[in-house]
């Protein structure tokens, strides 16, 4: 098979990943083997390329935000089939063990694997996966456009999910912060329960997107609403973000981080925490969010938008990524 192999990490802007011909992987018990369709690129995909995710499997094959057909079952995998369209995200498989994934938050497994960093992902005509860890994918959405709901989706969709949004004598009044693939598809949902979102973003072309899927203001990344938030998701991974979005929600309010690197967080003072506002991350997901938010994709209807690459120009997609301005999401297609 054909894959884009990360041998050394470093800046994109150096064509850190190379065409190589490989041997097809075969699927071990409980694994599927997958024909690529799309994997959209993830801002954690440049993450590991360039380095701020340090040890990954080497070489590595990249990408988590896979679908594709299963081209071939493991022993002992009975809930898929041969030809049966399904994703792959992030979150590739964990222990089931620890006390985490017995108390229901698996997310945070002690002892987890991750889809393109431990093992391989879907920068590559084949993929292999934990049947267990795939979603099937809605109808009606190319395998393009599916893609993104992967990781942009599902990290977006937990993100809003602990923002609780909770409105005070008025609409939800949300804030976002970087306004990338996870947030073009963020902004649809939380326009869908009614609420209002409020974008700060550097890229001019981004602003505008937001304002054409429904945001109610757009500003500079540190400019502040016109109006007090409830709560706030940052999405761009600067930590002198977190005490802007801080100045900006309501006491008890919530700012979610929801990238899995941010630079560092600068020294805070008290009264922007005073009043019981609270900060905290998003860690991966869980497979009960996969489950509700592909099943909420399409009563929205989540609509994304995105560029297609071919396999060989997945560094150019990674360089897209990193600087930013631009609509929706990059799509390698093998």
């Amino acid at each position: 098979m054909r894959a884009m192999v990360l041998r050394s990490q470093g800046p994109v802007e150096r064509d850190r990943l190379e065409l190589e011909d490989l041997p097809d992987p075969e699927p071990g018990a409980g694994d599927v083997l997958i024909r690529v369709r799309a994997n959209a690129v993830c801002r954690t995909d440049l993450h590991v390329v360039e380095g701020e995710l340090r040890e990954p499997k080497l070489p590595l094959v990249p990408g988590h935000q896979i679908v594709g057909t299963v081209e071939r079952v493991g022993d002992g995998v009975e809930e898929l089939a041969r030809g049966d369209r399904i994703g792959v995200s992030w979150l590739g498989g964990v222990d089931g063990v620890c006390r985490f994934c017995l108390g229901g938050a698996e997310n945070l497994c002690d002892d987890p694997t991750f889809t393109g960093y431990d093992r391989d992902g879907g920068y590559a005509e084949l993929a292999v996966a934990r049947a267990d860890f795939c979603f099937r994918i809605p109808e009606g959405y190319p395998d393009d456009q599916a893609a993104p709901l992967l990781c942009a989706g599902l990290i977006g969709y937990r993100a809003l999910r602990l923002a609780a949004v909770d409105p005070l004598g008025g609409p939800g009044r949300l804030g976002v912060y970087g306004f990338g693939a996870s947030a073009h598809i963020v902004i649809q949902v939380a326009r869908h329960r009614g609420q209002e979102v409020y974008v700060s973003t550097r890229g001019e072309s981004a602003r505008r997107f937001a304002l054409e899927l429904g945001a109610s203001w757009t500003g500079g990344s540190t400019e502040q609403p016109p109006v007090e938030l409830d709560s706030a998701i940052v999405f761009a991974p600067a930590g002198e973000l977190v005490p802007v979005a801080l100045r900006a929600v309501r006491k008890g309010g919530v700012v979610v981080c929801a990238g899995i690197h941010m630079s560092p967080i600068p020294q805070l003072e008290y009264d922007l925490l005073w009043g019981e506002r609270l900060v905290r991350s998003v860690a991966n997901l869980t497979r009960r969010d996969g489950h509700e938010f592909l099943g909420l994709a399409p009563e929205v209807p989540v609509r994304t938008e995105t560029r297609r690459f071919a396999l060989e120009e997945a560094n150019d997609a990674l360089r897209v990524v990193k600087a930013g301005d631009f609509r929706g999401a990059a799509v390698v297609v093998p």
